[in-house]
């Protein structure tokens, strides 16, 4: 007994997996009380059960329904007939709906670290862990990061079983299945896997299990860790896993074919694969109408251009390629860059750290002063800097508008991503004007098309080339025309709507009813 309490002193979890429950309910203890020595809130309350053996009851202090525990106690303490066989206690005396049996101590601890409460009944191999959990969870709001005009104004919460339920609400089938793994030797972070059964790509579901469950670290605190982790390349600029904080985006996912990944302790949840495309669309686009929808994604796009080209073609044009100016613009940037005392580049770089830090200021602020901070800090900075003869007036144009462009993206990954390759794309173009956009440009493009995510080209169904997906990505036909789920991923079963309802609504522009003017009219008339 003890070298087995030596060996388990500085265990973790992981290695107490196969180590049995004594039946002597004393070992137990001991086992507990030195595995938990100097833990104020590991609780284990000792009592009897009437006319029969002595039991424990091992909680963590916070994470349990403290009222709902006294009930389970007091329903043992009272129980008739002196039967102390787990089973029994198991099927007939407990008034709680969600009771599992364990047999060792790393499935005990799991289940009581994770808010569970354990029971240990002397002389049984075996003890009971009771889902009465009862922690304090923030309330379920927007998510201020994906806010719309039109949608749910519900957002995932750090609680990963809230947040599954919010997507069961959503999806009222036995065939979305959840997957539960557990993560981090230190934290051991429940991890769960949900997919649509017949519709989820099922090498897809299988690759991303085993490469969470491949993951070996201390601890998992957040989805970055796994997203990390997981992803084809570690060293791409591009995000290959989307994250989001909606229901509805899960849902919508998990319906094309594609697996969602929630993990305890954080209100992001991870869709793979993605593709760039994904990361240009927003939920909205999916409840207002498609002519909306369209000029909105097109939108998009051009100031996608912009945040990413704008402040390398002002390097290029003023440092090389002064006659692609009208005479007067030209003039007019020439005199106001007359005093400048930096070339361009250096110009661009100066403005476009300020503004990146103003950002990131506004951002780590409280609320009631980041955005008056960052806004009024980005006008007094802009104009000092340009009266004090450091910056030209259309750098600041240019810099502002580049920003307000990349506010534009609907995914703050993909954002960041586009301001990261335009520092690299300003020197290229100070080195070889616009050659070295062009040639930037190409590295982007060729660095995207190799890329994978989850083996699902990056940039498909664009490259390579799939006409049928083409309905969803720089427009978005009406529901009447995307009959069929994306081809990208194998999906067993390819229809989202059916054929026949889907063309007689393409046939007519709509859905004609019996009480449509035009046919109260054909009645009268006949």
């Amino acid at each position: 007994m003890q070298e087995l309490l030596e060996t388990m002193e500085n265990s973790s979890l992981i290695q107490l997996e196969g180590i049995p429950l004594f039946p002597d309910l004393d070992d137990n203890v001991e086992v507990l009380k030195n595995l938990f020595s100097d833990c104020s809130d590991f609780v284990i309350r000792e009592f009897r059960l009437k006319h029969s053996a002595r039991a424990i009851a091992v909680f963590v202090d916070g994470l349990i329904d403290t009222a709902q525990v006294n009930e389970a106690l007091k329903s043992l303490m009272i129980m008739e007939g002196g039967d102390d066989n787990i089973g029994v206690i198991e099927e007939a005396l407990l008034p709680v709906s969600q009771i599992d049996r364990v047999d060792d101590y790393k499935k005990l601890l799991q289940a009581v670290l994770s808010g569970d409460t354990g029971i240990l009944v002397d002389g049984n191999k075996e003890a009971l862990t009771l889902g009465i959990r009862g922690a304090e969870i923030r309330s379920v709001n927007e998510p201020e990061g994906e806010a719309v005009v039109r949608g749910a104004r519900e957002g995932f919460i750090e609680n990963i079983r809230t947040n599954t339920s919010m997507l069961r609400r959503k999806m009222r089938t036995p065939r979305l299945k959840m997957r539960s793994l557990v993560v981090g030797r230190e934290t051991n972070t429940n991890v769960v896997v949900a997919y649509l059964q017949g519709i989820s790509d099922a090498q897809v579901v299988e690759e991303v299990s085993s490469r969470i469950s491949k993951i070996e670290i201390d601890a998992v605190l957040e989805s970055g860790y796994i997203e990390e982790l997981i992803q084809d390349n570690i060293y791409s600029p591009f995000p290959q896993i989307m994250y989001t904080e909606r229901p509805d985006t899960v849902a919508a996912s998990l319906l094309g074919g594609r697996v969602a990944i929630f993990i305890d302790g954080t209100p992001m949840v991870l869709i793979a694969p993605a593709t760039f495309w994904m990361m240009m669309q927003a939920s909205e686009d999916y409840f207002e109408r498609f002519q909306m929808t369209t000029l909105l994604r097109w939108l998009r796009f051009l100031f996608l251009i912009i945040a990413l080209l704008t402040p390398a073609l002002y390097v290029a044009i003023t440092t090389y390629h002064q006659q692609m100016l009208p005479t007067t613009l030209l003039l007019s940037v020439a005199a106001a860059r007359e005093s400048i005392p930096f070339p361009a580049i250096v110009e661009a770089l100066i403005m476009e750290v300020a503004f990146e830090a103003l950002r990131e200021a506004g951002i780590r602020l409280p609320k009631t002063v980041g955005q008056a901070v960052s806004i009024l800090g980005a006008l007094v900075v802009g104009q000092a800097a340009v009266q004090a003869g450091i910056v030209s007036a259309p750098m600041v144009i240019v810099v502002s508008l580049t920003g307000i462009a990349s506010f534009t993206i609907p995914h703050f990954n993909a954002a960041i991503s586009i301001r990261m390759l335009r520092f690299p794309l300003m020197i290229a173009a100070s080195i070889l004007g616009i050659y070295g956009i062009l040639v930037g440009v190409l590295l982007i493009l060729g660095h995207m098309a190799n890329l994978r995510s989850f083996g699902v080209p990056y940039l498909s169904p664009v490259a390579p080339m799939s006409a049928g997906d083409l309905k969803d990505v720089l427009v978005r036909v009406p529901w009447a025309f995307m009959v069929k789920r994306p081809r990208l991923l194998a999906i067993p079963n390819a229809h989202r709507m059916d054929p026949a309802y889907a063309k007689q609504v393409q046939q007519r522009g709509g859905q004609a009813g019996t009480t449509s003017r035009g046919n109260s009219d054909e009645e009268g008339n006949a």
